[in-house]
């Protein structure tokens, strides 16, 4: 995920930190004040699934052309269908802090794909025209609803976040919005809207960029090499084998005081140190 909010630097060369960040791809949304590389505070995270979750599995379960991520997807087949045949609710409505929650709007989805006996097994190139009638209805309503309401969801949160992130670091002059949901059109000028509002300049990576790990991890890796943090490469007779500490739950940063939620802080037991604490720990051992 640090990935996501540095590889910005890469086409925006004035992005100077620090900055904020609203990352939000297939498996995460999170909203980080970018301190410095390797130095951040998360204000908001994803309490079960993200957006871009909720956008993948509407384009699996609609048997879309998944070789690109499922926003693009939904958004291309919901120009063919009425956005007013599905009715979604509004998540988290009642919840002021800069959490996401997209798991009752996917649920909801998959119920009302369930009740029309679509089969996303089958890919739409493959259907009746009655089928892909009703299969982008869904996806006109999901993706109207997205226009109207979950990506209302996303402004809230960048709002909010935008009040805390000056409170923190008040020089703050860029949102920066990456990871493949990023990609949305509908999204990008809805927070260029609330960033515009802010007197805050928005920074999107071009889609190519929000997509591309390999690229991201790259250029983070060169951020990191410029300054100085990387390991000397392995001794020529060393084994071919390596052990990797892989960390499936590893946060960037420690949780801003007022974005903490008792059920998430509980959980932490179970997380490793955040990126920020071992980089930070890392240069006092240097220094």
């Amino acid at each position: 995920m640090e990935a996501h909010a540095v590889v910005a630097r890469l086409i925006e060369r004035e992005l100077q930190f620090p900055f904020l960040a609203l990352l939000i791809s297939g498996g995460h949304n999170l909203l980080i004040v970018a301190h410095n590389l390797g130095q951040y505070t998360q204000l908001g995270t994803t309490i079960d699934d993200a957006i871009g979750e909720a956008f993948d599995k509407t384009a699996k379960w609609l048997g879309l052309d998944m070789s690109r991520s499922g926003g693009p997807a939904v958004e291309e087949l919901a120009l063919e269908g009425d956005g007013e045949s599905v009715k979604f609710s509004t998540p988290m409505k009642q919840h002021k802090d800069c959490n996401f929650s997209y798991a009752g709007l996917k649920t909801q989805v998959r119920l009302a794909i369930e009740s029309r006996n679509i089969d996303g097994k089958i890919p739409i190139s493959s259907v009746s025209s009655q089928d892909r009638s009703s299969r982008a209805d869904i996806a006109a309503s999901f993706q109207s609803f997205m226009q109207r309401v979950a990506v209302l969801h996303l402004e809230e949160r960048c709002e909010r976040a935008i009040e805390w992130a000056l409170k923190i670091e008040p020089s703050i002059k860029h949102l920066v919005v990456s990871g493949g949901v990023a990609s949305n059109k509908t999204v990008r000028a809805r927070l260029d809207q609330v960033v515009k509002k802010n007197n805050l300049q928005l920074v999107c990576p071009p889609p190519s960029l929000c997509t591309d790990n390999g690229v991201m991890v790259a250029w983070t890796g060169i951020e990191n090499f410029r300054m100085g943090r990387y390991d000397p490469p392995p001794p020529v007779d060393d084994p071919e084998d390596f052990l990797f500490d892989l960390r499936p739950r590893w946060p960037l940063g420690e949780e801003y005081a007022e974005g903490r939620s008792e059920a998430r802080s509980m959980r932490k037991a179970r997380m490793h140190p955040s990126l920020t604490s071992i980089v930070q720990a890392s240069v006092r051992q240097q220094s």
